[in-house]
């Protein structure tokens, strides 16, 4: 199976004044954290959307590996996936859906995810966390077509729940992962245990400069 990973990295972030791709994390930048977890899937393919803050982006961030497709009008709610899907290598049986400001998914939740939908067409998969429903998410080729016309990168939770299609909901260990839209949440996050001594909370925090194959694991899964 031929799989593309898609990191979304193009929302802006007016709540905080500077791009939270490029806040201080472990040592180095929010993204490059996302980043090395997707490179540490081993995707058959890595693409990562960027907005208006592109240039400095790409300054800053290790970006080797992954196809960059620029998404300037993100900020405005527009759609990065729709873009990036014509970036979609053709041999692609389907996409994991991951968020460049949410560096707490681990590869296994990937791993675990992938290794539902291989074998028979699963045309969506999505993590199940304790607390709910949460990213990385699958979607099969099939469900390309539906993608295409989403509005806004939130609205594939409206196509998840709508769907013509069966949803397979993939055990994924605790809580959903914490994502960076406001200063608390950036706090929260550097505070947590497996970061603490590493990058203590500042405000305005520091912007850094900055770099397998997918395994199949046994687990769980609920489908609805």
């Amino acid at each position: 199976m031929f799989v593309t990973g898609l990191v979304l990295a193009a929302e802006g972030s007016p709540h905080l004044g500077v791009p939270k791709q490029l806040l201080a994390y472990q040592g180095s930048t929010l993204l490059d954290a996302s980043l090395e977890t997707a490179r540490e899937c081993g995707f058959d393919q890595l693409i990562v959307t960027l907005g208006t803050a592109s240039e400095q982006v790409r300054e800053r961030v290790d970006l080797d590996g992954a196809r960059v497709i620029e998404s300037p009008h993100a900020d405005t709610g527009s759609s990065s996936i729709v873009p990036a899907l014509d970036a979609v290598d053709r041999r692609t049986d389907g996409i994991v859906v991951m968020l460049g400001d949410q560096p707490g998914v681990t590869s296994a939740t990937v791993w675990s995810l992938v290794a539902e939908v291989a074998g028979p067409s699963t045309p969506i998969g999505v993590s199940r966390y304790d607390n709910g429903r949460g990213n990385p998410c699958w979607f099969g080729r099939e469900l390309f077509g539906e993608l295409r016309q989403l509005r806004s990168d939130q609205d594939i939770w409206a196509v998840i729940a709508a769907s013509r299609h069966p949803v397979t909901d993939v055990d994924a260990v605790g809580n959903i992962p914490l994502r960076v839209e406001s200063w608390d949440d950036y706090q929260s996050l550097v505070a947590q245990p497996h970061t603490r001594g590493l990058d203590p909370p500042v405000v305005p925090p520091a912007a850094l400069p900055t770099r397998g194959r997918i395994t199949r694991r046994p687990h769980h899964r609920r489908r609805v």
